[in-house]
């Protein structure tokens, strides 16, 4: 564990509110601050920032993340501790302890990236050596060198095992070949190159470490077209976005989204730096939270075939859900916005980008496909899938606007249109309820995969939680605790693992606070440790309250003697002591 001097001095440099601020919108709410949670989608906001309090953290009442400004980072950014706190620390120019211990995962994480890193430069190079269909494929894509140097492409020629080899002579083990996936292993055990015979593109992430790589066949009849890396230790492709590390920078609010990493590079070439991809994946809401830290309007720029739109679609979903004011880039005579700059131009383009439909006309648009709206048949088809779109406005006056135009357009009473809208309204709210509902009285059945034991133990659990509420606020009764319940007299596993780390790190803290779990438990974990102190705020937890509950723990474990002979008066007496100890 990290100094607990050093910690205080870190978070003291790095404000929660500060460090938080620059990826979400913070509110004053009285003494708080609070802000749409940056880990789940949502339109009223849940997550509060304590960061006037004496350990400052954050908590979201919706998706139950939370901790200090470590594990947001962490969780934020997919670090590891010592990652975090090494980012932190380079922020405020303060020297991380090197004695203290150092976890496996970090030192695991390190590895892949330095390996990660390592592979970029031997795909460079291969890119530039003697094996030159790479270079050809990049300069029939008319990319200049200066853009192939800035993303780092490279080239992964016809050896089964040239990387291997290379890697291998750097001093990296076949585990971690395999775990950074640039290596697969055969079904008779023979380890191989994943990519081969394809133009590679590193992929980054937002402090310029390569993560992952993505390949591109340049055999004309090879599959898969395009090949990703799989999900690492230092990768998750739902939560990053290609040319991400690049993007952040740009001085504009609009973020350009493109289909695929071609498409990126040509419209970054043509002068355009705001613009990112999804990774050989659909786009995820946790893509769409990272591009709301940066942008406020996102330019939807995917191919104009039939997959390209059913994506559009979707994105705007996604979008909309985040926050996010999405457009739809109409793209004319081209099928991708590779093709249409090396048509028309840069020129052209930006003026496409600044005539881009809102995503409801676009939507709008959509409805008309494959209908023929001069037909009765047609008319009616196209109405009912446009109410659907107007239904999902939430703004009244722009709603009403829409439907006014469509009225006009198809010819139809506005008042019977608007009728028509509030009822398909009606009828959704009524069918959120009634899931919202059919949520809440599932709970009992639905998995706990942060403290699983919490599900069939959910009188222990509450119990648990209530006992290290206090602990949290009175740390002094530390001791009384421990001679009336033992660790393992808790019933679920995680509150179990944090009474035993309270009790053994606690000794040597001048006071409580949420850092003493940060490095030994996982940022979903650290949201349930935060949470017990946020649910709790307004509950008064006596004496009383927390025998009852050591009470209840023991009535559950079964076949083990006391833990001690106290009583419960004596035990309450013990209570009574010790604050004449504190306050004499």
């Amino acid at each position: 564990m990290l100094p607990q001097e050093f910690l205080y001095q870190l978070k003291q440099a790095n404000p929660i509110e500060t460090v938080m601020g620059r990826y979400v919108q913070l509110v004053r709410a009285g003494s708080l601050l609070k802000c749409q949670c940056p880990f789940h989608s949502e339109k009223t906001p849940s997550c509060v920032v304590y960061a006037g309090t004496q350990d400052p953290h954050f908590y979201c009442f919706g998706c139950h993340a939370g901790g200090d400004v470590i594990t947001f980072l962490m969780k934020i950014e997919g670090l590891g501790y010592m990652d975090a706190v090494q980012t932190l620390a380079q922020n405020a120019g303060l020297s991380v302890p090197t004695e203290e211990r150092d976890n496996g995962e970090s030192k695991r994480r390190t590895r892949l990236l330095e390996l990660n890193r390592n592979a970029a430069q031997y795909y460079y190079k291969q890119l530039c050596g003697s094996d030159k269909r790479g270079l050809q494929y990049l300069a029939q894509r008319n990319l200049d060198p200066k853009i192939i140097k800035k993303y780092g492409l490279g080239f992964a020629g016809g050896e089964w095992d040239g990387l291997l080899r290379a890697m291998k002579a750097l001093g990296y083990t076949e585990d971690e070949l395999i775990a950074s996936n640039l290596c697969s292993r055969s079904q008779k055990g023979t380890l191989f190159d994943r990519f081969r015979d394809r133009v590679i593109f590193p992929i980054f992430d937002l402090r310029g470490s390569v993560i992952a790589f993505g390949g591109r066949t340049i055999d004309p009849n090879g599959q898969p077209k395009y090949l990703n890396s799989s999900d690492t230790p230092v990768f998750k492709k739902g939560r990053n976005l290609f040319s991400m590390q690049f993007a952040k920078k740009s001085q504009s609010k609009r973020l350009i989204l493109a289909e695929g990493y071609m498409d990126v590079i040509a419209i970054h070439q043509a002068g355009f730096d705001n613009v990112v991809a999804s990774l050989g994946t659909a786009l995820t809401a946790d893509q769409c939270r990272l591009m709301r830290q940066y942008a406020e309007e996102v330019v939807i720029a995917y191919d104009s075939d039939t997959a390209g739109q059913n994506a559009t679609i979707k994105a705007v979903n996604l979008l909309r859900a985040v926050g996010i004011q999405p457009k739809i880039l109409r793209l004319h005579d081209a099928k991708d916005p590779d093709e249409y700059i090396k048509k028309f131009g840069a020129g052209r383009f930006r003026l496409l980008l600044e005539e881009a439909d809102d995503a409801v006309q676009y939507a709008l648009e959509r409805c008309k496909d494959g209908l023929d709206p001069e037909a009765v048949d047609g008319k009616v088809t196209l109405i009912e899938k446009a109410i659907s779109v107007l239904a999902s406005i939430e703004n009244e006056m722009q709603r009403s606007i829409y439907i006014s135009n469509l009225a006009k357009e198809q010819e139809v009473d506005a008042q019977l249109l608007t009728a028509q809208v509030n009822r398909e309204i009606a009828k959704r709210r009524s069918r959120e309820k009634k899931q919202s509902w059919q949520a809440i009285t599932s709970l009992p059945l639905m998995q706990d995969s942060v403290n699983p034991q919490a599900v069939s133990h959910r009188k222990e659990a509450k119990a648990e939680e209530l006992i290290l509420c206090y602990l949290f606020r009175h740390p002094d009764d530390m001791e009384v605790i421990r001679e009336r319940i033992q660790p393992e007299q808790f019933v679920t596993e995680l509150y179990q693992r944090v009474y035993r780390e309270y009790l053994n790190r606690m000794p040597q803290m001048q006071q409580f606070s949420l850092s003493i779990f940060s490095d030994c438990f996982h940022p979903d974990e650290m949201g349930r440790i935060t949470g017990i102190e946020a649910r709790y705020a307004d509950v008064d937890i006596g004496e009383n309250s927390v025998l009852d509950a050591i009470a209840v723990l023991k009535a559950c474990d079964k076949g083990q003697a006391p833990a001690d002979s106290l009583s419960d008066e004596d035990f309450a007496a013990l209570f009574v002591k010790k604050r004449i100890q504190k306050n004499g």
